[in-house]
């Protein structure tokens, strides 16, 4: 199969504006390609992340993990975590795993291939580079207060209205 198509956009650029923070990971290097213990085919594990420098008006954070080279018109969401508390600033490498691995009132959102929790990266064999964009929301609402069967277009539709800064890691992987 031909899977020649055009880039897609960076989402977070097609969005209003706001203000970043940082974003970093013992696990992941912005631009380089994702350790293969964090994809499908190797131990399927999510990267620790840590962030700071976020608004002190900051209620709560959504942290998302999106492929816009998906072949299909609408991306893949690989992981998402809703309502997490401020207190919270990293998550452990393998915290993806289930929410009892997350604290407080802090849970996954089902991923594009329907599991609750971390989907490591998996392009199409043959496909060129992925890009994995990590990004964490910060908020101005304590909890989005969303059904538990939400999808992430509706995450990312409610989020949009509450974000207050975001931060950004982006790195690729191909097979």
């Amino acid at each position: 199969m031909n899977l020649e198509r055009p880039i897609a956009p960076d989402p977070y650029e097609s969005l209003p504006p706001v203000p970043s923070f940082t974003l970093e990971s013992s696990d992941l290097v912005a631009g380089q390609a994702m350790p293969k213990e964090h994809t499908f085919e190797g131990e399927n594990v999510s990267p620790q992340l840590s962030w700071h420098g976020f608004p002190e008006e900051t209620k709560s954070f959504v942290v998302t993990c999106f492929d816009p080279d998906a072949p299909t018109p609408s991306g893949y969401w690989h992981w998402a975590i809703v309502d997490l508390d401020t207190a919270v600033t990293f998550l452990d490498r393998g915290h993806g795993q289930s929410d009892l691995f997350l604290p407080g009132a802090a849970t996954h959102v089902r991923t594009d291939g329907g599991e609750w929790g971390w989907e490591g990266a998996n392009p199409p064999a043959g496909d060129r580079p992925h890009r994995y964009i990590f990004a964490v929301h910060a908020l101005d609402v304590p909890t989005l207060d969303l059904p538990d069967d939400v999808s992430m277009a509706a995450v990312s539709f409610n989020a949009l209205f509450h974000t207050i800064a975001r931060a950004t890691l982006e790195v690729t992987y191909q097979q």
